[in-house]
């Protein structure tokens, strides 16, 4: 009796213990997780998050690879060798399906470095230069992240800004199911991020993080896209005038592309995504899908090959021939510099030669006279014995989106160009039969909608043709 006295009362202190606690108990959070807030509570916490936000941008179907990939594959610059390890062949036959690893891959990379940079825009923190500049950063990469997802994703701006667009997600709400945005308010959001990074951004830390002018020339190439050379052109030369970065020359061209590793100098590079001898993404990065002592897969087109005289630098220094699988070839040489090399490789973003392009293209039509000079400055100092473009009119803009192909080749921007400017897309012979072209109209110039985004969100729709 005793002892039957003795355990009901242990069971009635045991049911009062955990009657009076488990309230509290099922309501704790997982010791492994914390809220945004609770993680980013300092302006140390700020800059750990901000170089997770940069790391992001590596991704290897981000910057790492894969979009600069896309942007010359999917046009017409560069094509797949038939000695290859069977990466990128979707690129090269246009047979891109909604289930594509890459491409499903850039679209959750992308939007998971935007929720990174949400995070940190979001802080509550204020009161410092540091969160302040942190923060601007911040706000150029989820820019910078909006500006490829439309572009890849969706009909450029010049041909239907009430289209389609791609999600808008400004919080870091990882369940919401958000419907896609129209490209006009995808645009408006990208230049107000900018012009927030470019007003609160006052430190300069290299090529490998955003600066003022970096934020500045990318929205001077947005606005390039969008098709108001007004603004474009105003942007443009903000840079070119007060950023204080210079151009590369012939006499250095060879070790601008030679050198890896970010840049501390202004010379040329306002943005690049950056890798290291620790942080890098090893044999599947942009390097070796060129290089050949990597895979080696990607090659230079014959008739990109030939734009070249054979006085420009770019193709002295730039190219090698030789023979692959049995076929002749011409091989890039603007990668040089593995992963595993204490400086590999960074992938450009954007580079003031560009921005001098932009400026040419944005000048039209209304003043040819400056758009051939600032072509000029980049097509005379790259061939010594070129006397300068002279042509008018449609030539002139044809001059000038040439002058980008070559100058811009392998850096991903071949395809955007031919989108916005809504030009077919004629390969040379060394691509597939079955796809040496690709006309405007054809559904395939923008990729699906990955199956994985659109099977938990109801409210996502399709691009036509998938």
């Amino acid at each position: 009796m005793k002892n039957l006295i003795s355990k009901t009362i242990t069971l009635i202190l045991l049911l009062v213990f955990f009657s009076s606690c488990k309230k509290d108990f099922l309501n704790r959070s997982p010791y492994t997780s914390l809220s945004p807030a609770q993680a980013l509570g300092s302006e140390a916490d700020l800059q750990v998050a901000l170089r997770g936000t940069y790391a992001g941008l590596r991704n290897s179907d981000l910057f790492g690879r894969t979009v600069p990939v896309a942007g010359d594959q999917y046009a017409d610059n560069a094509y797949i060798s038939v000695k290859n390890s069977g990466r990128y062949i979707q690129f090269n036959t246009y047979a891109i399906t909604v289930a594509d690893g890459n491409v499903g891959g850039f679209w959750t990379a992308a939007y998971n470095t935007i929720l990174r940079a949400n995070n940190i825009i979001n802080s509550p923190l204020t009161g410092t230069a540091n969160i302040t500049q942190y923060k601007a950063e911040a706000y150029a990469i989820r820019a910078l992240c909006y500006f490829y997802l439309v572009r890849y994703y969706a009909k450029p701006y010049t041909d239907a800004p009430a289209s389609l667009g791609v999600p808008i997600i400004l919080a870091g709400d990882v369940t919401q199911q958000a419907p896609r945005n129209t490209v006009a308010e995808v645009y408006t959001q990208i230049i107000s991020d900018l012009d927030k990074a470019y007003a609160n951004n006052t430190i300069f830390n290299g090529s490998s993080q955003f600066s003022k002018y970096a934020a500045k020339a990318l929205e001077a190439k947005v606005y390039l896209y969008k098709g108001d050379n007004t603004s474009a052109k105003t942007a443009a030369l903000d840079v070119i005038n007060n950023s204080g970065f210079t151009t590369i020359t012939n006499s250095n061209w060879a070790n601008y592309w030679g050198t890896g590793g970010s840049r501390l100098d202004k010379l040329e590079t306002l943005f690049e995504v950056s890798s290291d001898g620790i942080n890098n993404n090893g044999f599947d990065a942009l390097t070796n899908i060129y290089n050949q002592a990597g895979y080696g897969d990607l090659l230079c087109a014959d008739d990109l090959y030939a734009l070249y005289a054979s006085t420009d630098i770019r193709k002295t220094a730039g190219f090698t021939t030789g023979i692959r699988g049995g076929v002749a070839a011409t091989f890039v040489q603007k990668y040089k510099n593995p992963n595993g090399s204490a400086n590999p490789d960074n992938t450009k973003i954007i580079r003031m030669s560009d921005v001098y392009l932009i400026a040419a293209e944005a000048s039209l039509p209304a003043d040819e006279q400056s758009a051939i000079s600032y072509v000029n400055m980049i097509a005379t100092t790259r061939d010594a014995s070129f006397a300068g473009y002279t042509s008018t009119g449609a030539q002139l803009l044809n001059d000038i989106v040439t002058e980008r192909r070559k100058e811009l080749a392998f850096e991903g921007d071949r395809f955007g160009d031919m989108n916005r400017l809504k030009l077919d897309i004629t390969r040379a012979a060394n691509f597939p039969k079955t796809a040496l072209s690709l006309p405007y109209s054809d559904t395939r110039r923008l990729f699906p909608i990955p199956q994985a985004e659109l099977d938990p969100n109801k409210n996502m729709k399709q691009n036509p043709g998938y």
